[in-house]
C-alpha cells in the first residue's frame, strides 16, 4: 500500500459531528489476546455551554488523503472525563462488550464445576449464553477437559483463564468471542489481515516524515525450550510427570487430570516459549495496515538481526490536531532465520 503524506480521521456513530468538529487528539489500540482494543478521544470544550451528552457507539476511520481511510471498528464509549481549565473532555471507548447494566451477568462472580467434556464445547457454553456467536479454532475444540472448577470467577475470567491453560487467546471481537492459537484471533473473526512491508528510509533521522526508531529484546534467549508437567495417575496411585518440547525443561506447576491434558497443556506452553523468544518494540510513521494479530516484515533496509517476519501483539495508533500520525509496534518474532543476535 502507498501511503500518503497528509494524515486523516473521522469518527462516525453516535455524536459525530460535535466530535470530529471539538477532536484534539485521539489513540487506537489494538492489542492481541485477552486486552480490549480501545480509543480514547479527547475534545476541546471552549465556547460550549455545559457539558454535552456524550455516550453510545463511535467508529474510527484513518489512514492519508492521498490513499483513503480504513475502518478500524466500532468501540462502546464507557468513560467520560471532563476538565475545566482549558475545559476538555476525554472519552474513553473500548470494544469489549463491557456495560454498566450488564444484564447477562457477563461480569458477575459465579462458582460451578464443568468436566468431563471438551475445550470446545466448554467454551460454546460459557459464551453463547452472555450472546456471544462462538468461533473455535478446530485444532483446540476437541481437547479433553476432565474437570474443571471456576471458583468465585467472572465468566470473562474463567474463559481467559481456561484459554490460558492450554496456550489459546480468547477475545471478545464484536458480536464473536473466538478462542484460537496466537495470531489466529483475526482470521477466526473473518478478517483478512495482509503482510505489511516496513522499510527504513536512507535518510533515518528524527524530525523527517518517515523516521523509524526500533528496540530489540532478546533477553529470553538461552531459556527453557520445553517443559515438564504433572498428572496424578489415580489408577497406579501415583504422580506421572509429561515432558514436551527440548532440554532444558521448564517445570510447570499446574494440576492435570490425565496425560492427554497434561501433553496438550504442555505443548501450549512451548509453543508459547518459542513465540516470546524475540521481541521488538517500533516507532514509525502511521499505517492503517498495521494490526493485531497480523504481521510486519522487516526488509534488507533494516540490520541482518532484525530483518524477516514478526506477529504483532499490539498497536498503538495516536494523532493530533497537527495532523501527525504515528505507531508504536510491539511485535514478536516468527522466523528463525531473524534469530541472529549473537
Amino acid at each position: 500500500m502507498a501511503l500518503g503524506f497528509t494524515p486523516a480521521v473521522e469518527i462516525y456513530g453516535a455524536n459525530a459531528a460535535l466530535i470530529n468538529q471539538r477532536l484534539i487528539s485521539w489513540e487506537h489500540i489494538d492489542a492481541a489476546g485477552i486486552e480490549s482494543d480501545q480509543l480514547t478521544l479527547l475534545l476541546d470544550l471552549e465556547g460550549l455551554e455545559g457539558l454535552p451528552s456524550l455516550g453510545g457507539k463511535v467508529g474510527l476511520r484513518v489512514g492519508y488523503l492521498e490513499s483513503g481511510l480504513v475502518d478500524k471498528g466500532q468501540f462502546l464509549v464507557t468513560r467520560r472525563t471532563p476538565t475545566l481549565f482549558p475545559f476538555r473532555v476525554s472519552l474513553v471507548a473500548t470494544a469489549a462488550p463491557f456495560s454498566a447494566a450488564d444484564e447477562s451477568g457477563f461480569q458477575q462472580r459465579r462458582s460451578a464445576s464443568h468436566g468431563p467434556t471438551t475445550l470446545g464445547a466448554l467454551f460454546r457454553e460459557l459464551t453463547a449464553r452472555h450472546g456471544f456467536s462462538p468461533r473455535v479454532d478446530p485444532a483446540l475444540a476437541l481437547k479433553k477437559v476432565e474437570h474443571i472448577d471456576q471458583s468465585n470467577e467472572t465468566d470473562m475470567g474463567f474463559i481467559t483463564r481456561l484459554a490460558t491453560k492450554y496456550g489459546a487467546i480468547a477475545k471478545p471481537v464484536n458480536e464473536l468471542y473466538v478462542l484460537a492459537r496466537p495470531g489466529q484471533v483475526k482470521s477466526l473473526s473473518g478478517k483478512v489481515l495482509p503482510d505489511v512491508k516496513l522499510s527504513v528510509t536512507h535518510n533515518n533521522r528524527p524530525g523527517d516524515h518517515g523516521f523509524i526508531t526500533a528496540t530489540l529484546d532478546d533477553s529470553a534467549r538461552g531459556k527453557s525450550q520445553g517443559c515438564k508437567i504433572s498428572w496424578w495417575d489415580a489408577a497406579a496411585g501415583l504422580l506421572q510427570v509429561v515432558e514436551t518440547g527440548l532440554a532444558p525443561f521448564k517445570t510447570v506447576r499446574q494440576s492435570c487430570q490425565s496425560a492427554e491434558e497434561a501433553q496438550a497443556v504442555g505443548e501450549g506452553e512451548v509453543r508459547k516459549m518459542g513465540r516470546e523468544k524475540l521481541k521488538v518494540k517500533i516507532s514509525c510513521p502511521g499505517n492503517p495496515d498495521f494490526s493485531a494479530e497480523g504481521l510486519v516484515v522487516l526488509d534488507d533496509t533494516w540490520p541482518d538481526f532484525m530483518r524477516g517476519r514478526w506477529s504483532i501483539d499490539k498497536v498503538t495508533a495516536n494523532g493530533d490536531r497537527t495532523n501527525s500520525y504515528r505507531c508504536m509496534i510491539e511485535a514478536t518474532c516468527l522466523d528463525p532465520g531473524a534469530d541472529t543476535v549473537a
